[in-house]
């Protein structure tokens, strides 16, 4: 974002991931823990100089082996709740059979909508990895619950110099978003560090890599959004050489913009 636009947007979230512990009243180290636990889901990760690695320790273990087989993630997120357990009621169903497992009180750290997002990252991953952020509805009412993703890179379409990166909105159970979801290559190498940013208007979303314009999607859910920041290991493959390392997430408000909180 341009200096002359800051003063247009106020400040939710800016970590520069600074000392050795993470900051717990802006990120929530689970990872969707109502269809879980907030045991089974728990991250692993580091802070230390002025960067947040997350990794999959070689004893993690599968954080939804009913519904989401041997997949292991880190993940950070910004909010969470749900109904009671046995109820259907919760953030990111990402299947149809889910129920509560563990019922989670209503905890937003940091969520908005209508900003500008910005993630300073790299990664070093494999074929079984997948590193990303995106952003989910709340999903106080069930429609508001579509994705927008700033930044998805599989393992398998990295090369040594140019890497195809997803990016796009989701519907999941939101009737007035259609999924448009991209995945283009670009010449990077995401080993060094890549910028990777969105500007959220009520009536478009547009993408930056490394400060260029990338695409402009012409939809826009009308929600609070909140932030999922994530590694994930889709093959029970053990290697904490795999790393996706942040230098800092920036998220802003538009400050004419009205945020209903959870």
């Amino acid at each position: 974002m341009k200096k002359n636009e800051i003063e247009s947007y106020r400040k939710i979230i800016d970590d520069d991931f600074e000392g050795t512990k993470l900051d717990t009243s802006k990120w929530l180290p689970m990872y969707l823990p109502q269809w879980s636990s907030r045991e089974k889901s728990k991250p692993s990760y580091r802070v230390k100089d002025s960067i947040l690695t997350l990794y999959i320790s070689d004893n993690q273990e599968a954080w939804c082996p009913k519904w989401n087989g041997e997949v292991r993630v880190s993940n950070l997120q910004t909010g969470v709740f749900s109904g009671e357990i046995g109820s259907s009621i919760g953030q990111h169903h990402f299947t149809k059979e889910l129920v509560v497992t563990e019922k989670q009180l209503c905890e937003f750290t940091a969520v908005f909508q209508y900003g500008y997002l910005e993630l300073k990252a790299r990664c070093h991953i494999s074929s079984e990895n997948v590193a990303a952020l995106w952003l989910i509805g709340v999903e106080v009412e069930p429609t508001q619950s579509s994705e927008i993703c700033l930044f998805e890179l599989k393992g398998w379409n990295v090369k040594e110099k140019s890497a195809i990166i997803g990016y796009g909105v989701h519907p999941f159970g939101d009737p007035q978003i259609m999924d448009e979801f991209y995945e283009d290559a670009f010449s990077i190498d995401v080993k060094d560090w890549n910028v990777y940013a969105l500007r959220w208007d009520s009536d478009r979303i547009t993408f930056y890599l490394n400060g260029e314009e990338i695409r402009t999607i012409r939809q826009s859910p009308d929600y609070a959004m909140q932030i999922m920041l994530n590694l994930y290991d889709l093959k029970g493959i053990n290697n904490e050489k795999n790393t996706f390392e942040i230098d800092y997430v920036r998220m802003y408000q538009k400050a004419d913009s009205i945020l209903e909180t959870p």
